[in-house]
């Protein structure tokens, strides 16, 4: 009976050990200072370090100047998905903005990630990326991406 018991704790513990599993490449997006109506569209990566289908069922932002757009459709094991996130930079001023994530990560079914910044008629204009510093960018993304994962296994 005692081993019967045994078997039937450790399968439950097992059971809880799989799951899906939300990570994000970073959890607070910095705008910098940026001109009024500059892009204030920004991205944010979700992977599922888990070993089971996440689910984004909602991303509700604090207020009606941020708008984000996200997929509903699984995320399968290890695979990442984007959340598109716009600030209404036509309002002045600093901004620091909480947007909830709601899945189906047993642990964290709600997450939150912020983004801040300063919309300031002085800023300097936004020099465009040169084909070699979107590819930079491009690759730190993705390295971000994989730390993340690494991070979340461990």
């Amino acid at each position: 009976m005692k081993k019967l018991i045994a078997g039937i704790a450790l399968f439950g513990t097992f059971a809880l050990a799989s799951a899906q599993t939300i990570t994000f490449d970073k959890t607070t997006f910095d705008y910098g200072t940026i001109k009024p109506s500059a892009d204030g569209t920004r991205f944010f990566t979700v992977t599922n370090t888990g070993d089971k289908p996440l689910i984004l069922s909602n991303v509700k932002p604090s207020c009606g100047c941020t708008t984000p757009e996200f997929s509903q459709d699984p995320i399968m094991p290890g695979k990442s998905a984007k959340i598109k996130v716009g600030y209404n930079t036509t309002l002045n001023g600093p901004f620091n903005k909480m947007i909830e994530v709601f899945s189906n990560d047993p642990a964290n079914s709600r997450s939150v990630i912020y983004i801040k910044g300063n919309v300031d008629a002085s800023a300097p204009e936004p020099k465009p990326l040169t084909a070699e510093e979107q590819k930079a960018a491009a690759k730190a993304e993705k390295k971000a991406a994989k730390l993340a994962k690494k991070a979340a296994a461990k």
